[in-house]
Formats: structure tokens, sequence, C-alpha cells
């Protein structure tokens, strides 16, 4: 993915689906909305802080980097689909916002902004909700990914034999993550750190639609295909 600035209206989008907390279940037979006429309905977001009620009084930390990287440039899909999927997952509340890490995801998407739209809906279902962040903040809370897995779902090919011929872009495949998403923090002078399993689906299109491959849509947590 190239690293210069997407259009504005892309960004508008991300701000607006986190602004207003959009958040689309993936529906259709495998496809995941990956049709030409997508109908997303609503769910609650999936977070899961792990903080107590009452936040400590400590000052919101200062950034201590000024951008945060792009997602891999590469025709290679299981690579593009790790270093996605690390971006998806992997955050720190103090060294940028959560509209910054929602913002490099769906940067990595259709830059024809065909799917824009849609993959900011499935990028904020799995952050936290802004109010959420703000304490997670007060914690130091950063989050990353450990992977188990990444492959090609055998049920990929049955979604590809559901979907009509001009469903989907030349060139696109799944990949189903699975790993385990950490959690650390520091509550009063003690550091505190969980974890749980988690699994993924992401759609991509690489060569020949594209020169370089792009995120187009990603499944709800925990119900990736398999």
């Amino acid at each position: 993915m190239a690293t210069t600035q997407r259009p504005h209206r892309r960004r508008l989008v991300v701000l607006l689906a986190v602004t207003f907390g959009v958040v689309a279940a993936l529906v259709g037979v495998g496809l995941y909305g990956l049709v030409l006429a997508p109908s997303p309905d609503a769910v609650a977001p999936t977070n899961d802080p792990t903080t107590p009620a009452s936040a400590p009084g400590a000052s919101t930390p200062a950034p201590s980097r000024t951008a945060l990287p792009a997602i891999l440039s590469t025709t290679d899909a299981e690579a593009f689909a790790r270093d996605a999927a690390d971006a998806l997952i992997t955050w720190d509340t103090t060294e940028f916002e959560l509209t910054d890490y929602a913002q490099v995801v769906v940067d990595a998407g259709d830059p024809s902004d065909f799917e824009t739209a849609a993959l900011a809906s499935d990028v904020r279902s799995y952050y936290p909700t802004p109010d959420a962040w703000a304490q997670l903040r007060t914690y130091g809370t950063r989050q990353w990914l450990t992977f188990d897995d990444v492959f090609i779902p055998a049920s990929w090919d049955d979604a590809l034999e559901q979907g009509a011929e001009d469903d989907l872009l030349p060139g696109t495949i799944a990949y189903t993550i699975s790993g385990t998403r950490h959690r650390a923090g520091v509550v009063g002078t003690d550091a505190q750190e969980t974890s749980r399993p988690i699994a993924f689906t992401l759609f991509i299109a690489c060569e020949p639609s594209f020169d370089e491959c792009h995120l187009l849509r990603l499944s709800e947590v925990d119900n990736p295909l398999r």
C-alpha cells in the first residue's frame, strides 16, 4: 500500500464510524457481505476492558511517536494478512488515538473506495468504545496479538461456489487468523496482564485486480470462516 495520504472522504468515513459507533455484523452465506449489495446489521461492540469500574486519577499520557506505520505493501496475500491482522489487533493507548489505529486499517482497503464504508464498520467492531478507550488510557493499556495459525479456510471454496461470478474481484482470497489477544496495563502500582483466544477472517484482493494486496472486509471477531 502506498504511504501517501488517502482521499479525505475515506478519513471522514472512519471518523464518523468511530464517533457514532457504527458496527456491522457481517452477513451472508460464507461471503460476509463481499457482494455488490451488502446489508450489514448492527451489533454491540466487542470490547472487554479489563479494568476496575473507577479509574485512578492519572493524567493522560502523551503520545511518544508521530505516525503509525502503514500496513505492508505486497503482492503476497499471506504476508499482507499477517501484517493487517497485527495492525488491527495491536494498539497502545499511550501512543495514539483510537481513530489513528482504525485509520491505518481502513487505509489498506479497496483503493476505489467501493468497500470503504463497510470496511470502516467492520474495523470499528474490533475496538473499545471511545469511553472505554479513555478509561483504558488512564491505565496505560496496550494490546497485541500472538499468532497460532494463519490459513485459507476450507469453507472458502464453498463460499466462492455460492457467489455469483461478478460478486467478487478477481484475486480475492480469505485468510483466517487464530491466536491470542493480550492486554497489559498498570493499576495503581501493579502491572496486570490478561489474554484470551481470538479468531477472525480477513477478505483480501490482490492481483490481478490490484498491483498489491488490499483489505476488503473482516468477519466478526470470533466468527471466522473455518
